[in-house]
């Protein structure tokens, strides 16, 4: 609530309602599909992984939707500010941080340097979800932690089977 509370700020709007496309599939899937063809190498490799990242971990996404059924926040709480159109189905864990860290979680072990910025785009799509009133806190967490633990299998995979390209 507390997050969400700065709704009304037309900058902040115009913000989190941008930067939570990149954690959407239509962003995610067109991002790798680019990269896949326009790279080469230890990077198309890396983009590789983050693909099968992204396959991967949203397997337990649906799972778990399907299992723990949690209401979203602006469901159970009156005072919550939402979207136009907000998304019917469950709340945990948040697809779209896990779309984002199994995305960026390769590029981070591939280059240590891009860390800092990957990380704030991930935390920024994250907390995104919660402005807007579409995730709690815990939901975005479970996110991060999948995507982040299905970027470092699948890199590792990816490394362990190629490993000369990674030199």
């Amino acid at each position: 609530m507390y997050i969400n509370h700065y709704f009304n700020h037309r900058k902040l709007n115009l913000f989190f309602r941008t930067i939570t496309h990149l954690g959407g599939a239509k962003f995610t899937i067109t991002a790798i599909l680019l990269l896949i063809l326009f790279t080469s190498n230890s990077i198309q490799l890396t983009v590789i992984a983050s693909a099968i990242s992204l396959t991967i971990s949203h397997i337990p996404v649906a799972c778990t939707k399907k299992l723990f059924p949690r209401k979203r926040p602006y469901l159970n709480l009156p005072q919550i500010n939402v979207t136009e159109n907000p998304l019917k189905d469950h709340s945990f864990p948040s697809g779209h941080t896990t779309a984002i860290f199994s995305i960026i979680t390769p590029f981070i072990f591939l280059d240590p340097v891009l860390t800092i910025v990957l990380i704030l785009i991930g935390f920024t799509v994250g907390l995104s979800r919660i402005y807007l009133g579409l995730h709690y806190p815990s939901d975005v967490i479970a996110g991060c932690m999948l995507g982040s633990i299905t970027g470092i299998l699948s890199f590792v995979f990816i490394e362990s089977s190629i490993p000369q390209l990674f030199m």
